[in-house]
């Protein structure tokens, strides 16, 4: 009977121990692939904080510069003579801009008001999944551009966001405009630049 038992216990005696070993290797390797998922996840996380940090600097920065830029220009230079900083081919004149940027559509000042809160919701929705440094500083170019204007909408006369915005840089044969329409329009060329690249907000890069 002992003789029996030894004989029918033997081979699978060293199968049990394989797959036990078996088991431990799946689940080391499995703790092993976690914690390397794991510190990936965590390396991404600041890495996605940093960018968004970018974003908002950006676009504070920019925001802050437009805003007090229009305050001077309000205080010093409406009602008055146009300032000459090269000769006639560029000049400071304050001027109330009821339409979109460079002066166009005077007739639909709320619809550009609306459309500004829409791009300023949608950037800040889009920062969650930035993790692109680039993607970052267009973004905020966009954003603080868009707030500087819809400041002027929302703020200043003839009422809210029918308010006109403070337009005072004036090249020669061109259109009136201010610091916020060129922080919009710099940064949708970065945008276009970035897209062409084929680099997404997220940080991939694809290539049709």
């Amino acid at each position: 009977m002992a003789e029996a038992e030894r004989i029918i216990g033997t081979p699978d005696t060293p199968d049990a121990d394989r797959g036990e070993q078996t088991r431990d290797e799946q689940t080391r390797d499995g703790r092993e692939r976690a914690g390397t998922d794991g510190t990936a996840a965590d390396t991404e996380r600041p890495r996605g904080k940093r960018r968004i940090a970018v974003l908002f600097a950006v676009a504070a920065f920019a925001y802050a510069l437009d805003l007090i830029s229009k305050m001077i220009v309000v205080a010093k230079l409406e009602h008055h003579e146009p300032i000459e900083i090269v000769g006639d081919w560029l000049r400071f004149e304050a001027i109330r801009n009821a339409g979109a940027a460079f002066g166009f559509g005077e007739a639909f000042t709320v619809i550009f008001t609306v459309i500004a809160a829409a791009v300023i919701v949608v950037i800040i929705r889009l920062a969650r999944k930035l993790y692109s440094l680039p993607w970052a500083i267009a973004l905020g170019l966009l954003l603080g551009g868009a707030l500087g204007n819809l400041t002027d909408r929302i703020f200043r006369s003839p009422g809210v966001f029918e308010g006109a915005v403070v337009d005072f840089i004036a090249p020669k044969h061109f259109a009136v405009f201010n610091l916020a329409d060129s922080a919009i329009v710099c940064g949708g060329i970065l945008i276009v630049l970035l897209s062409f690249r084929g680099l997404d907000p997220d940080g991939t890069v694809h290539k049709d």
